[in-house]
């Protein structure tokens, strides 16, 4: 590796193609893998030597040469060389100049096998990363639906984006609580399924040197190893099930970001932000933006080009590995880093939001939103739903065209009176208390039960 070669130039006479060369290149996107990399290859040579293909003076050079390797990348001193085309060929290269035992580095080992191990390192360590900044944003909500609950806020929920019944705030933050939760669970089942060891598959069928692929897996902290070499350097399911996984937790960001949207605009008044998570307008004074709430609900569509981008890849593929491959890591990277950055942004914005609270209870207090209260207060009087809907529909179209105040046509109305116009004072949500409703009984039940299962978690 010392005369600047790839680590496949003994086939070919001449060099290739510049325009190969960039296209073929992975150097820029797969240079942070490097300490994934290196921990592979660290545990590899120990394996070797335990097995007898490595003597115990070549493995400590070896794996001295690669300490060297791993402090010059992650000090800026490393010497990047052309001949680099990814992050493999660079610390084998390097290692090699520091000392010639280092040419075994690779012996019982393919770039196939060794990145589809870097990229499961890399993965498991993100989803750790990842689970955490999310875990964090859950806690924050909890906590303001906590709040909002003792201090007994509530504000209009929404069908169809048209004010439909008063729900309580704490039970609205809630919802996003058990979304993310969701989220964490779809994680935890993507690591399950990429915590598998296939250093030893080799370039596709394995080895006939007396290699231990179990001890490399230990030593990297797998819980699992390959059991099928083909499958093994081919599988890239892992990848795309963090990506979906990502994709998924996107979306509920994009929800959550456009529901601020909507409460932080004049019209809902709902909402105030922090200066420090809003913008203002380079030419409307007036203006302040919720930039942070937007992008989030931008980058959704990121995170959806990312995952379909790399399903269109892997379609049709052949066993086993083809270049084509190559393309599973930028997708994945930039999905990691578009959802870390987003939920850090957002959990900062709820945590710092100010709720309006008599704004929302303005809004949850119109006399039209407790029509279904109405209507199952006939129910429970012998009349069947559908003949009480029929009833209160009646009286709120009577309302809407006379003008006339909706509690004073029902308080005279003979099947309804004034015990059912006390149904429309304000705060009637707190009635429902079915299992999972709005109602303060419910909604105290929920928050307690999610901060049992928010402390449950590993």
């Amino acid at each position: 590796m010392a005369d600047g070669n790839t680590l496949w130039h003994g086939r070919f006479e001449g060099s290739p193609n510049q325009a190969l060369r960039e296209l073929n290149d992975s150097l820029p996107f797969d240079r942070r893998m490097f300490k994934e990399d290196i921990a592979g290859s660290r545990a590899h040579v120990e394996m070797l030597c335990e097995v007898g293909l490595l003597t115990q003076g070549e493995l400590s050079e070896i794996l001295d040469a690669l300490m060297d390797v791993e402090k010059e990348i992650s000090e800026g001193t490393f010497e990047w060389a052309p001949t680099d085309e990814d992050i493999h060929t660079a610390v084998e290269r390097r290692a090699t100049e520091i000392t010639a035992a280092a040419a075994k580095i690779h012996t019982a080992r393919s770039r196939n096998d060794q990145v589809a191990n870097d990229v499961r390192l890399v993965a498991l360590s993100e989803i750790d990363s990842l689970t955490e900044i999310v875990r964090s944003l859950v806690e924050t909500l909890l906590q303001k639906a906590e709040e909002a609950h003792q201090a007994g806020l509530y504000l209009p929920g929404y069908t169809h984006l048209q004010r439909a019944q008063p729900v309580g705030l704490a039970h609205h933050l809630a919802a996003y609580c058990w979304m993310f939760l969701r989220d964490i669970d779809r994680l935890s089942e993507t690591r399950r399924r990429t915590d598998v060891s296939v250093l030893g598959a080799g370039a596709l069928a394995g080895t006939s040197l007396p290699i231990n692929p179990a001890s490399v897996a230990d030593k990297l902290g797998f819980g699992q190893v390959f059991n099928n070499s083909l499958d093994a350097v081919s599988d890239r399911d892992f990848v795309a099930d963090l990506l979906y996984a990502l994709t998924v937790t996107g979306v509920h960001l994009s929800k959550l970001g456009e529901e601020v949207c909507l409460w932080a605009s004049s019209e809902f008044n709902f909402v105030e932000l922090d200066d420090e998570f809003a913008t203002g307008s380079s030419m409307m004074p007036q203006k302040k933006n919720p930039d942070v709430a937007e992008l989030a609900r931008g980058k959704a569509g990121r995170l959806l080009g990312n995952l379909t981008g790399f399903l269109a890849t892997q379609k049709g593929l052949p066993l086993t590995y083809n270049k084509d491959l190559q393309e599973d890591k930028e997708p994945m990277f930039d999905s990691c880093d578009t959802v870390r950055l987003t939920a850090l942004a957002l959990t900062g914005m709820v945590e710092t939001l100010e709720f309006n609270a008599a704004s929302m209870k303005a809004g949850a207090d119109s006399p039209y939103l407790v029509a279904t209260d109405l209507a199952d207060f006939l129910v429970e009087k012998g009349v069947p739903f559908r003949t009480a809907h029929s009833t209160v529909a009646a009286l709120v179209r009577q309302s809407l065209d006379s003008g006339d105040d909706l509690a004073s046509l029902v308080q005279n109305h003979e099947e309804l009176g004034s015990e059912a116009a006390e149904l429309m004072q304000p705060g009637v949500g707190s009635r429902r208390n079915s299992h999972g409703g709005g109602g303060s009984e419910a909604v105290a039940i929920q928050l307690e039960a999610l901060r049992e299962y928010v402390g449950q978690l590993p």
